[in-house]
């Protein structure tokens, strides 16, 4: 997949958990990358393995001023564009922010790398875009309503993308990410993703709630399958696979009581005592959607996409990482 002409990368959230993870990735490789966050909810240690890489610029920002997004574009190949505000009830609780993040940055974004002729950007979608829409599997081309101001915020990012490819000629890629996990996925705050919250309540011996009964499913993804679709996007040379958006999952699901079990199987090879700790339900969270499950088959045939971690796999390896850096 690599090729060795050494590229140079702007990778915007670039010290959230997918960015960081992105950086670590590409630096690896012998590629330039620079790092724009204003670090808002990204984490300084994240950098931790990039900032002595020379190879290493980081640059903080804001995607809202306009400014700092051209001065972090200049001389870029690639933007993997990661900055955002996720969370569905981050936009419920506070709309505005959320659409200036979501929906004016990425804006900014693609002007600046429009007068910066940078080749491609590729940019996080979200599985949230598919909404209402209750057919499975979710298959790029039929999407429903959305359900939160932050799903239309991500749907206006496929919208402004298309445009700007089809009107400036700008090569866009979007990547739909579908509940994507793994190591540095930060376990605290109000807006703590699933998996790092639960892993860090049974790491101290709490009873995790799950909201609802715990049969809502969902298409969990490792990280190492979303550094896959973000280098596949970034190198393929196949006009087809250009300027248009991809499902980036693992293409199964898994209930909330199956992911659970799993995190206890796993956390009580570590202390036995975890695989006694009891589960609380609570109420279904508004803007859930009830079940998400991905069709890969256009990655697969117009990226050569093969995720290579299961939900299970994905965890092994992210349990280990969480007992060994938040004990």
């Amino acid at each position: 997949m690599e090729t060795s002409i050494k590229k140079t990368i702007l990778i915007t959230g670039g010290a959230g958990f997918i960015g960081s993870n992105l950086s670590e990735h590409f630096l690896g490789l012998g590629h330039k990358v620079i790092c724009l966050d204003n670090f808002s909810t990204g984490h300084r240690h994240n950098l931790k393995s990039c900032i002595e890489n020379p190879n290493f610029k980081l640059i903080e920002g804001d995607i809202r001023n306009l400014e700092d997004c051209q001065t972090a574009v200049q001389d870029v190949d690639y933007v993997l564009h990661q900055a955002a505000l996720g969370s569905v009830p981050r936009s419920i609780n506070d709309p505005i922010t959320t659409n200036d993040v979501n929906v004016s940055g990425f804006l900014n974004m693609l002007v600046a790398s429009r007068d910066a002729k940078v080749k491609r950007l590729i940019y996080a979608a979200s599985s949230s875009t598919y909404g209402d829409s209750e057919g499975l599997p979710k298959v790029e081309e039929v999407i429903g309503k959305p359900l939160s101001p932050y799903a239309i915020t991500k749907y206006v990012n496929e919208l402004y993308a298309e445009i700007f490819s089809r009107t400036y000629n700008l090569e866009t890629i979007g990547l739909r990410y579908f509940n994507v996990f793994g190591r540095k996925q930060d376990p605290e705050g109000a807006y703590a993703a699933v998996i790092p919250k639960f892993v860090k309540q049974l790491m101290n011996f709490e009873s995790p709630v799950i909201n609802g009964d715990g049969n809502y499913s969902r298409d969990f993804t490792y990280i190492d399958n979303v550094i896959q679709m973000n280098e596949l996007a970034m190198n393929t040379n196949n006009e087809k696979a250009v300027n248009t958006v991809y499902n980036t999952a693992f293409g199964d699901r898994n209930t909330l009581n199956d992911l659970v079990g799993y995190l206890k199987k796993y956390l009580s090879e570590f202390d036995p005592k975890i695989a006694d700790i009891e589960i609380v339900y609570g109420v279904n969270r508004a803007g859930d959607i009830p079940h998400s499950l991905a069709s890969i088959e256009k990655a697969k045939k117009l990226l050569g996409y093969n995720p290579k971690y299961s939900l299970q796999e994905g965890l092994k390896e992210a349990v280990s990482w969480y007992w060994n850096n938040l004990k």
